[in-house]
């Protein structure tokens, strides 16, 4: 049965916003491809919606705040939803980076606003991590990454914006703490109990760091390099490791947490779109080309189950 509104709001979650970055690897994808293939046109209007959802999502978690700050609390001191709330700082660098070739200026100001909040939300992160008292080896999960992917997106266009030197920081960071968690995130899927089926479609968040740190590389070197090269295979083997157990996604019940397909599916397509413009091999435009048509019917699919599961009252509930 559907909450009233003010029920649901109570119990927003913070990973809604993971929709945004789905929505914003969208929008980037296409403004790749449309600069590829000569055409416009797509990338705009995605932008457009993506900016409306962020801004909706911006103000009722705003609401959440102001109404039941004891809720964003608890989320604070969860696991698993602490991770999520980068999602904000990322949505805003992702919004930065989609909206450069539009308008520079807003792009840079989106920019310094989403790295000077994500700074922020990873030494949180960080902090409570070392200080925990209460986590276990079995909340970790892929989630985890969502902080450290955050960081490596920033030079992505800081590079454009001329802070080469930020940059550099933010992706060492990132690369430090991809390669730390990548190694706990393995021994816990390897050796431990498996994954709930809540948090199965956040296995492939992993595709996201080492296809996300080859864009950045790329950005920060201007070239094809061994460590490009490793980054982007890397990525690349990931997505087709979780590609051939896709009977086993397909069988999960719908959570909000599926949208963890998008960004990383968004990240890989991207990262093969430049391997295509640095290398010229027709092969990887195909790739490339193959990949944005899976990527745009997995967000179809996306915000069609998203916009049942609202309609039915199954998103905003008290957790079980």
């Amino acid at each position: 049965m559907a909450q009233p509104l003010p029920q649901r709001l109570k119990f927003l979650p913070i990973s809604a916003f993971a929709t945004v970055m789905g929505m914003s690897g969208l929008a980037i994808a296409w403004e790749k491809a449309q600069l590829l293939h000569g055409f416009s046109g797509v990338a705009g209007v995605l932008f457009v919606v993506t900016t409306a959802l962020f801004v909706f999502l911006a103000l009722a978690y705003g609401s959440k705040f102001l109404l039941y700050r004891e809720e964003i609390l608890k989320e604070l001191h969860h696991p698993v939803r602490l991770s999520f709330f980068p999602t904000i700082s990322i949505s805003l660098i992702l919004l930065s980076i989609a909206s450069y070739t539009i308008d520079q200026s807003v792009s840079q100001v989106l920019w310094w606003c989403g790295s000077a909040l994500h700074l922020l939300f990873t030494l949180y992160v960080l902090n409570a991590w070392i200080s925990h008292e209460h986590f276990q080896i079995q909340h970790m999960n892929p989630a985890w990454f969502i902080p450290v992917v955050g960081n490596v997106l920033v030079p992505i266009v800081g590079v454009e914006h001329g802070y080469f030197e930020i940059s550099w920081f933010y992706f060492s960071i990132g690369m430090l703490f991809w390669v730390v968690l990548l190694t706990i995130v393995l021994y816990r899927i390897f050796f431990h109990s498996p994954l709930p089926g809540k948090l199965l479609p956040t296995l492939f968040i992993l595709i996201a760091p080492p296809a996300v740190g080859f864009i950045a590389y790329w950005k920060l070197t201007g070239e094809i390099d061994a460590f490009a090269r490793v980054l982007y295979y890397s990525g690349l083997f990931t997505t087709m490791l979780l590609l051939v157990q896709l009977r086993r996604f397909t069988r999960l019940k719908f959570f909000l947490s599926w949208w963890a397909y998008s960004f990383p599916l968004a990240a890989i397509t991207i990262a093969t779109f430049v391997m295509y413009q640095s290398l010229g091999f027709v092969q990887l435009m195909w790739l490339g080309n193959i990949l944005l048509a899976c990527l745009s019917l997995v967000i179809i699919m996306l915000v069609g189950y998203t916009a049942m599961a609202v309609r039915r009252g199954e998103i905003c509930m008290p957790e079980e």
